[in-house]
């Protein structure tokens, strides 16, 4: 194997792993916008359940048992 050889089998290796590295940039930005929603839907239910329980005026939820049962 000559030196050009050599060469084009390290560009070939190198487009590879560019294209390796755009993909997982990709990936890992679609990942985060995902979790970005998922924390957004998190905090939209603990201030449902907040206000849930202050609407319930003893901070109780609905479906709970006084604590007397």
């Amino acid at each position: 194997m000559n030196t050009e050889d050599r060469f084009i089998d390290i560009e070939i290796k190198l487009a590879y792993a560019e294209d390796m590295v755009d993909s997982l940039s990709q990936r890992i930005h679609e990942q985060q916008q995902q979790i970005d929603k998922l924390e957004q839907l998190c905090a939209s239910l603990v201030q449902h359940v907040r206000n849930a329980a202050q609407n319930n005026g003893g901070g109780q939820l609905p479906h709970e048992r006084p604590p007397h049962y």
